[in-house]
């Protein structure tokens, strides 16, 4: 199932600045495909994140639609758009988000629980196994190491096995090795089939995109991963 941004825009408001607005993310497409990894590298601040929370149904956008295979996101009731992004969109945000109170497979089964449905815990523990982290399912989140807990959230996202995986900067802080890690977790959903986006500034994950993207002061362009492999970093035209 393909998503598909179009005509979609976000602008905000300087509110120490009177009336100055400005653009987060200017007037672009963007479509997201079944098995393919896309790479949307920029600095910080250029708008990537923006797109993403566009994109995840979780910020309305300016102007434009947002498609899930026929379905525009923003013309469901809140309360639909929830159920479609818990089924369909799996979303792995900045930083840690789990429940210290909870062990691990409790953590990855929340997309179950918070909705009164059975927790799905044997799913949950071959998902873990298949991360590498089987051995923890039952260690509270303060024993893992930022690396495993990445893959605990990795593992969330992917538990209902969602046809849209929006990752946003899911390897900061961490090492080469985690790095690598985490990218080829992310890289194999796509060859699972879930249509995957990774938001990241990180140098070297464009080796694992099918497509490359770059944002740039909100302006979105493609750009051809051999550029980077090479060590050119092309501008997004302004």
């Amino acid at each position: 199932m393909m998503l598909k941004g179009v005509g979609i825009s976000k602008e905000f408001l300087r509110e120490s600045r009177g009336t100055n607005r400005f653009f987060a993310v200017q007037e672009t497409d963007i479509a997201l495909e079944s098995g393919q990894m896309t790479v949307l590298m920029g600095r910080s601040g250029s708008g990537k994140s923006t797109l993403l929370n566009m994109l995840a149904g979780l910020m309305q956008p300016s102007s434009g639609r947002i498609l899930l295979g026929d379905t525009d996101l923003y013309a469901l009731s809140d309360k639909a758009l929830s159920r479609l992004r818990c089924e369909q969109i799996g979303v792995i945000p900045q930083g840690q988000t789990v429940l210290h109170s909870l062990n691990v497979v409790q953590n990855v089964c929340l997309p179950y629980t918070l909705y009164g449905e059975d927790a799905h815990e044997a799913d949950a523990r071959a998902l873990l196994e298949r991360l590498g982290i089987g051995a923890l399912c039952d260690v509270k989140p303060a024993e893992l190491s930022g690396g495993e807990l990445r893959r605990v959230a990795i593992a969330r996202a992917m538990l209902r096995k969602p046809a849209v995986l929006l990752a946003d900067e899911p390897t900061a802080d961490l090492d080469d090795e985690n790095t690598e890690a985490v990218l080829g977790d992310l890289k194999q959903a796509a060859q699972d089939g879930a249509a995957v986006l990774v938001v990241t500034h990180e140098t070297g994950a464009e080796r694992f995109a099918d497509r490359l993207l770059r944002m740039n002061a909100g302006a979105l362009a493609e750009v051809s991963p051999a550029d980077y492999k090479w060590g050119l970093r092309p501008q997004t035209p302004a």
